[in-house]
């Protein structure tokens, strides 16, 4: 963290919303709240009187209990800034503790710190833990344990919840400008869900090292309707099947996130958003691009992207014809491997065929005959690189009532029948 002992947090947040903020957590949590400054020291520009827990000041009164305390403030808010979001965890003595980042734009201004308490009633475990965690420190065991009983019970869906509150409360009433904040909050969860995708992947019997193309129409088709939250956790998988297969290569990874952003901002313009207004996006991007030096950053940075064109395709002339056919998508999707009629899809969006069949052959550029096969051969990619299933099997199980259609659009469709589609891409 980078040390300036000259900031003063009420500068940026006035005593009288701090103290809203911290009234607010007492009366709806009994819980409260300290505020540091950048350095994790006591922030006492608001006058505040914070004490501590009598088990804390015991720990404390040990030269190594104090300064295992003292570090552990430090990661605490710097992990805080860092990913955006509030950290809860517990102390190296056993009880638990909350620090929710203070942050202006890009600037840190310190943290809010509150907690110390433990998730349940303690037990003779419990106290064992406790024990066992301070041995090297010279206390007085049972004065500590008579400590603990002083301490607040708090559940851990409790603590969560009022770590959640002080996060948002505190960005409503400060007014500082939480985007940057959000940002690395955003990368943070984009991150964990990238690593357990990641996991699954090297769990697997079967990794393909190919370019995940299987995906790429998916997500298309994602941008094309405006489904943002169905295209982000495709846009993950992806992500993470490039990560796993080119790991720590940035030079690689950031030609592919170019060619993925032009592949969304193709997918956005057959959504209706305007070329000229795609053009200055992809500009933008790529200015953007050519500072990023991290993983984590080039993830977040595609990911804003995809939120960006998303936001395009909401906003464009299209978007009342994209909100027409998204029923009739979701229910394909969720429908692709049972026997699928016209009637069936055009019920699903509240439509007439006729209508159904004009408006998303515009929007989608495809019929929806071929959007059906287009779903159920990807299902089968999928079941071919995941599964020893047989391609016969494949074939019935994603919706296909015929194995020499099925190998005929295959082929079309991918460039190599399903056999050699496997054969290529398992290693």
């Amino acid at each position: 963290m980078a040390n300036n002992e000259y900031l003063n947090i009420a500068d940026f947040v006035s005593k009288s919303r701090m103290s809203v903020i911290r009234r607010s957590l007492r009366e709806n949590f009994d819980i409260d709240l300290e505020v540091l400054d950048v350095n994790a020291n006591h922030y006492d520009g608001y006058g505040f009187r914070y004490r501590e827990p009598h088990f804390c000041h015991i720990i404390k009164s040990d030269d190594i209990g104090k300064s295992r305390c003292r570090q552990e403030r430090i990661r605490a808010l710097n992990i805080a800034i860092e990913t955006g979001q509030p950290y809860i965890a517990l102390c190296h003595a056993g009880i638990v503790f909350v620090c929710v980042p203070l942050m202006d734009d890009k600037q840190p201004l310190g943290g809010i710190m509150f907690g110390r308490s433990i998730w349940s009633v303690p037990d003779e475990t419990f106290n064992a833990d406790i024990i066992r965690n301070t041995a090297d420190l010279d206390l007085d065991a049972g004065k500590l344990l008579k400590s603990v009983s002083d301490l607040k019970t708090i559940s851990a869906r409790r603590i969560h919840e009022a770590a959640e509150y002080v996060y948002v409360l505190f960005y409503q009433i400060s007014g500082l400008d939480p985007n940057v904040v959000q940002w690395r909050r955003e990368r943070s969860r984009q991150q964990a869900v990238i690593g357990e995708y990641i996991a699954e992947y090297k769990d697997s019997s079967k990794i393909s090292t190919a370019y995940p193309y299987q995906y790429e129409q998916q997500l298309i088709s994602k941008v094309r309707l405006g489904d943002r939250i169905g295209a982000k956790d495709i846009l993950n998988i992806m992500l993470a099947r490039l990560m796993l297969n080119e790991p720590g290569d940035i030079g690689k990874l950031k030609a592919r996130m170019l060619e993925l952003t032009t592949v969304l901002s193709r997918a956005a313009a057959d959504g209706g958003v305007d070329i000229n207004i795609l053009l200055e996006k992809n500009l933008a991007n790529i200015n953007r691009l050519i500072s990023i030096d991290t993983q984590s950053d080039l993830c977040a940075w595609v990911g804003q992207a995809l939120d960006d064109f998303i936001e395009l395709v909401y906003t464009s002339q299209d978007s009342r014809k994209m909100i027409q056919i998204r029923p009739a998508v979701d229910f394909i999707e969720k429908n692709y491997f049972k026997p699928i009629s016209l009637a069936d899809v055009a019920k699903a969006a509240h439509l007439s065929v006729s209508r159904l069949s004009h408006v998303f052959k515009e929007h989608m550029d495809m019929t929806i005959v071929d959007y059906v096969n287009s779903v159920r051969l990807e299902g089968a990619k999928n079941m071919l690189l995941s599964t020893d299933k047989s391609c016969t099997e494949i074939c019935y199980e994603v919706g296909f009532n015929n194995q020499s259609y099925f190998t005929k659009c295959f082929k079309e469709k991918v460039g190599a029948t399903p056999k050699q589609y496997r054969k290529l891409n398992i290693r």
